[in-house]
C-alpha cells in the first residue's frame, strides 16, 4: 500500500498523558452510548466491558492512567494519511447527497483515556466515541493485530481506522441514534442477529467504500494489500475470536458478527463503492 499518496490530515492528536487523557463532560456519568461501545468492545476483546469504567462505579479498578504517547513520526504520518483519505472520501460522498461531513478527530493515546464515553484502558482496543465524536487509538494495537491476530500489512490497519471512521459516519448519518431507539423498544443488542451485530458490520461495508474510492482516486493499493484487509476482517469475527479464547461459540453473545460476515460486508462495500449496498439492517446480517 503506497499510503504517502493519501490526503493529510489535521485532526490527529497525540495524548499528552497526565491522569488518564483527556477528560470531557466534568466527569459526568457515562451515557447509554458510551456504554454500549465500551459493552461491544469489551466481549469482542473477552473483558467485563464494566471493568473499563473509571472507579467503583464500573464495580472494577480504574484503568490504568495514560502516559504521554511516544509516537514514531512514521507511525503518526501513516495515520494522518489514512485518516485524510477517509476525509476526503466522506466528504466527497456527503457533498453529492447534498450533506456537510464533520471530520472527527483521532486521539492516539497510550496505557489508558479519558473520553466522553468513560475510561477505557488499551486493553478494548481501537474505539470511536460517539459522545465527543473522536476515534481512540493505541498504536501498540496494531503490534497486537500482527502478533495476536496474524493480520499483517498497512491496508490491514488502514483497515482498522477506516471502520472506526465507519462508526462516525453512522453517527453523521443518525443510524447510532435510530438503533438507540430501537433499543428502548426492545429490540435486542446482543446476538447472531442483534442491533450490534447488524451495526458493526455496516462498519465493515463503509470501510470498503472507502477502499472502493480512494483506490480509484489514488490507485494506492498493491498486490496483497486487499487480501490484507479481508484476513483482518477475518481474524476479528466473534467465532474466531470466541473459539481461540473459549473453546466454544456462543452465537448469543456476538456483537460484531462471524468471520465470514465481516469479510462479506467488506467486500460489498468495496465491489459497490456505494453506500446504498450498506443496509446490514435489512434482512439477514
Amino acid at each position: 500500500m503506497d499510503w504517502q499518496k493519501g490526503e493529510t490530515s489535521n485532526n490527529v492528536e497525540i495524548d499528552s498523558g497526565g491522569g488518564g487523557g483527556p477528560r470531557f463532560g466534568g466527569g459526568r456519568p457515562l451515557g447509554l452510548g458510551g456504554l454500549l461501545i465500551l459493552a461491544v468492545l469489551g466481549w469482542v476483546f473477552f473483558k467485563n466491558p464494566l471493568a473499563l469504567l473509571q472507579g467503583d462505579q464500573a464495580g472494577g479498578s480504574a484503568p490504568p492512567a495514560s502516559q504521554a504517547a511516544q509516537v514514531d513520526p512514521q507511525q503518526e504520518l501513516f495515520v494522518k494519511k489514512v485518516l485524510g483519505s477517509t476525509e476526503k472520501t466522506w466528504g466527497d460522498l456527503f457533498a453529492a447527497a447534498g450533506r456537510q461531513y464533520a471530520d472527527p478527530t483521532l486521539d492516539l493515546f497510550s496505557g489508558g483515556v479519558n473520553t466522553a464515553c468513560g475510561a477505557a484502558s488499551t486493553a478494548v482496543g481501537p474505539f470511536y466515541c460517539p459522545g465527543d465524536q473522536k476515534i481512540y487509538l493505541d498504536l501498540d494495537f496494531f503490534r497486537e493485530l500482527e502478533t495476536r491476530f496474524h493480520a499483517s500489512g498497512d491496508f490491514a490497519r488502514a483497515y482498522v481506522i477506516a471502520h472506526e471512521v465507519g462508526h462516525h459516519v453512522q453517527d453523521q448519518l443518525g443510524i447510532f441514534a435510530k438503533v438507540r431507539q430501537l433499543q428502548r423498544q426492545g429490540v435486542p443488542m446482543d446476538g447472531a442477529d442483534g442491533l450490534s451485530v447488524r451495526q458493526e458490520l455496516q462498519a465493515d461495508c463503509f470501510a470498503g467504500v472507502w477502499a472502493n474510492r480512494t483506490q480509484q482516486r489514488l490507485q494506492w493499493l498493491q498486490p496483497g494489500d486487499v487480501e490484507a484487509a479481508l484476513n483482518a476482517a477475518s481474524q476479528i469475527g466473534d467465532d474466531t475470536l470466541q473459539r481461540e479464547a473459549r473453546g466454544t461459540v456462543v452465537p448469543d453473545s456476538f456483537t460484531h458478527g462471524t468471520s465470514a460476515q465481516r469479510v462479506k460486508w467488506f467486500k460489498a462495500g468495496m465491489a459497490s463503492g456505494d453506500v446504498g449496498s450498506c443496509n446490514t439492517f435489512a434482512g439477514e446480517p
